[in-house]
């Protein structure tokens, strides 16, 4: 079995091997790249939103309509363009080949040929900005209003089908990668957990994203070919276009959710150098569980719309089941912590940061699954605080350690720095100062998505803390993408295995790995784990 060795001669940057590439390293970065450059526009939109909603009355706008419109991209970019492509499409792209100790994915142009309908995706999206009908649909795209309005929905709805043909794409490809391609020798119950949870990611993309593309394909219909999928007046039903919509984007909420852990799990096991706490349970019952139950609990999204009582309670049990699994993961990370002599190191932080969100969000969200609760809190700002914790959060906290963790394989050098810290603790401290106000004003009846409150004038103090916090997580994240930037420009070299892991793409492949991945073919003996630390 070879060593891996530390390679510091990077080659001169050419565009046009970049551009024509199938490496599946050069697409996980350009997935990367595309990636924060959506996140970073959305959140200048949420920086609007929160300088809006600041004070009482207009602050820079007249009416709603502008309001919606960043709203509209904040929401789809955040969810659509950032983090569902910087899991399954940064890290899924560049970590996964090298954990199954394969060459490269097992359709390389296909592979090229997605990363391209990404970019064109968010050039699209970016577009939808500057058009003169802009859309302000907000990233659900609810009908009537989605039709009667003056706003462009064309651009939402193409934009969704470009994302949703790259993901479809990624997940044939890696499919067929991790059945056809591991090492020699690796058995199924051998793989790193970040492989099986990316695994879990895509069979739920490739069951629940023709639905999401229908969903919107009707809505195109309906606003510019004079169908009557979604008006009641013509025999349609409005509902239909949230139960589609929600039997994707329910399920979606997972395919974030369980790369993220994935990413979780490696950095913890290798700072902890444990091995995974009930490994068969966890992906089994936990993330085999979250596939299967997954798509069974979209009608939480709907209990204050016309669902009759029956539905409302068997979606309930639905919900509040889906915990277990869950739970068998989150113990399963506990568990990996026990007796551990713990590094922390920047990614250890982030990766404590997220055990901190999962638990919060997990917590806020047991009483939304509750009908009787819900109705009274699904249109405040508690849901707002909720979502962020869970889903928005958790996983940009899990991009943001991934590159941390994996800095020094993918660019040869060290990250983790002083800057890193003083970066990690604005994010951090920002984020609580931005929503903590949220989880306290929504239970007293602060509405969501409201621009101008003044019907609701004790709330200002709350608005004013949020927007507070909102650039103190500003700073935190430009400091860190400058850090990433200077690092990988002139940070200290790295060591061939800094964290001391035993995943193959840290004991096998160079600093960055080269073409074919590994010098030499590799293969695993059969008592082989990548979480070998007991030996």
């Amino acid at each position: 079995m070879s060593t891996a060795t530390t390679t510091h001669d990077q080659e001169a940057f050419n565009l046009k091997e970049w551009i024509f590439t199938t490496d599946h390293k050069r697409i996980g970065v350009m997935y990367l790249i595309g990636s924060m450059a959506a996140f970073a526009v959305a959140g200048m939109m949420a920086l609007m939103m929160r300088l809006e909603q600041a004070n009482i009355g207009a602050q820079f706008i007249e009416t709603g309509t502008d309001y919606n419109e960043w709203l509209y991209f904040h929401g789809a970019a955040m969810i659509l363009a950032f983090l569902i492509p910087g899991l399954t499409g940064f890290a899924a792209n560049y970590f996964l080949p090298l954990m199954i100790g394969a060459a490269d994915v097992a359709f390389p142009r296909i592979n090229a040929f997605s990363i391209w309908l990404f970019y064109f995706a968010i050039v699209l999206a970016l577009l939808s900005v500057v058009v003169p009908d802009t859309p302000d649909i907000m990233w659900t795209g609810y009908p009537p209003y989605a039709v009667t309005t003056e706003g462009n929905t064309s651009f939402y709805v193409f934009t969704v089908h470009l994302l949703g043909f790259s993901s479809i794409l990624g997940a044939v490809n890696f499919l067929v990668t991790v059945i056809y391609m591991r090492a020699p020798g690796m058995g199924w119950n051998q793989l790193n957990i970040f492989v099986w949870t990316t695994l879990a990611a895509f069979v739920l993309q490739l069951v629940f994203i023709p639905v999401l593309a229908a969903a919107v394909t009707l809505l195109l219909f309906d606003k510019y070919l004079g169908t009557h999928f979604f008006d009641p007046a013509a025999g349609g039903d409005v509902l239909l276009y949230q139960n589609l919509f929600w039997f994707y984007s329910h399920p979606a909420v997972y395919v974030i959710f369980l790369p993220a852990v994935g990413i979780l799990f490696e950095i913890i096991a290798t700072m902890a150098k444990n091995q995974i706490f009930n490994y068969k349970v966890c992906v089994y019952g936990g993330i085999g569980g979250v596939v299967a139950i997954g798509g069974e609990v979209w009608i939480h999204h709907l209990y204050v719309t016309g669902m009759p009582d029956w539905l409302r309670i068997g979606m309930m049990i639905s919900t509040l089941l889906i915990s277990v699994p869950v739970g068998l993961i989150v113990m399963s990370l506990w568990g990996t912590l026990w007796r551990a002599a713990i590094s922390y190191n920047v990614a250890m932080m982030y990766s404590v940061a997220m055990l901190y969100l999962i638990m919060v969000g997990g917590l806020t969200g047991i009483p939304l699954a509750m009908t009787s609760l819900t109705v009274h809190l699904s249109e405040t700002s508690f849901i707002h605080a909720h979502f962020h914790f869970i889903m928005g959060l958790f996983s940009t906290y899990a991009v943001f350690a991934a590159v941390y963790y994996w800095f020094p394989k993918m660019t040869g050098r060290m990250a983790d720095n002083g800057w890193a810290r003083i970066s990690f603790w604005l994010n951090f401290i920002g984020i609580n100062v931005t929503f903590w106000p949220l989880f306290i004003i929504g239970p007293q009846g602060m509405p969501r998505r409201y621009w101008n409150y003044e019907m609701f004038p004790q709330f200002e103090a709350y608005h004013e803390v949020a927007t507070v916090g909102a650039f103190l997580t500003a700073a935190g994240v430009a400091i860190m993408i400058i850090n990433w930037i200077t690092s990988a420009i002139s940070g200290p070299k790295a060591p061939a295995n800094p964290w001391n892991s035993r995943s193959l793409e840290w004991t096998h492949a160079p600093n960055p790995p080269g073409p074919g991945n590994f010098p030499e073919a590799v293969t695993v003996a059969d008592d082989w784990t990548p979480y070998d630390y007991n030996k």
